[in-house]
């Protein structure tokens, strides 16, 4: 189990670039909301404590988990976030339908990162039983949803530092073939 050594809600706060100028997407699935409500909780927390503003986190709230993928292209469309989370829980039953919803959501979100400037964070616990479910909503396991809210965060930036663009001067080719650039301060263009 990917998780038994591991506490998902443990992160060094040092390590990860401040969230107050970041503007938070979350859209979390009503569907196992005893679940998906801690999720939710962990994640927010986990903003807040490193720096996010409350007005900057954007909750929406949809049915199920596989109405997320498209709660969260809404998010990107409508709201000027720089990252969203997606928080659903689904469980395990008798039927072929667990499958189908875990497939979708998962090829939803990987397509919205491949076709979105914006990056969607995966935060669907799939899991067998409900006591897993609830281990890793704030119980023995932590909360995948404080691991998701840092995961935006480095997203966040990481969208943030690919977006700038830097000036290079006295670029030189060298005989191995790389590029020697002497690098200048850093100058935002718009």
């Amino acid at each position: 189990m990917a998780t038994a050594n591991k506490n998902l809600s443990n992160y060094d706060k040092n390590s990860i670039p401040n969230a107050k100028d970041f503007r938070f997407g979350i859209v979390v699935s009503e569907w196992n909301d005893h679940i998906t409500n801690g999720l939710y909780s962990g994640a927010e927390a986990a903003l807040l404590d490193c720096g996010a503003l409350p007005q900057n986190i954007i909750r929406w709230n949809v049915p199920g988990s596989f109405e997320l993928v498209y709660g969260s292209k809404k998010m990107i469309e409508t709201q000027n976030v720089d990252v969203v989370i997606t928080i659903g829980c689904v469980i395990k039953g008798e039927t072929m339908h667990f499958e189908f919803v875990c497939e979708g959501v998962t090829q939803g979100i990987k397509d919205l990162n491949v076709l979105s400037d914006v990056a969607v964070i995966f935060c669907l616990l799939t899991d067998n039983t409900e006591q897993q479910s609830i281990d890793r909503s704030g119980g023995i396991h932590g909360n995948k949803g404080t691991e998701a809210a840092i995961a935006a965060i480095k997203m966040a930036y990481l969208r943030q530092q690919a977006n700038l663009k830097y000036e290079y001067n006295n670029q030189q080719e060298l005989s191995s073939g790389q590029l020697q650039i002497e690098e200048q301060p850093l100058k935002l263009k718009e």
